[in-house]
């Protein structure tokens, strides 16, 4: 019985094709993917697109879930909103490992999404 060749030499040589940010058009590094649900995962949603980290961060620093529920969930209706615009383009400026804290949302300051202060 012949041995099969678990060597393929034309698999050695290929590059994984490079992730895109959809918000941000960067390239995304490994170590700064996240999976963003665009209707939130608390209400109901399943579908996730890969995003950079902070480009994640950012939008659930601007927005709700209920906000983003209702009107913010594509991509597209994401990079209509000012506040996402004028972070977009802040952000494009910057190397694609580039990490940062979210900014402060744009809600009540002392609403922190839940989470105890």
């Amino acid at each position: 019985m012949a041995r099969k060749n678990r060597d393929e030499v034309a698999s050695w040589d290929v590059e994984p094709v490079p992730v895109l940010c959809p918000m941000c058009e960067r390239v995304i590094p490994d170590d700064q993917k996240d999976a963003h649900h665009l209707v939130p995962k608390s209400k109901g949603g399943k579908k996730t697109v890969c995003l950079h980290r902070v480009c994640h961060d950012q939008i659930h620093a601007i927005f709700t879930d209920s906000q983003l529920m209702k009107k913010f969930f594509t991509i597209e209706a994401l990079l209509e909103d000012p506040a996402v615009q004028k972070f977009v383009a802040w952000v494009k400026s910057k190397h694609p490992g580039f990490s940062d804290s979210a900014k402060e949302s744009r809600q009540a300051s002392g609403s922190r999404r839940g989470r105890k202060q």
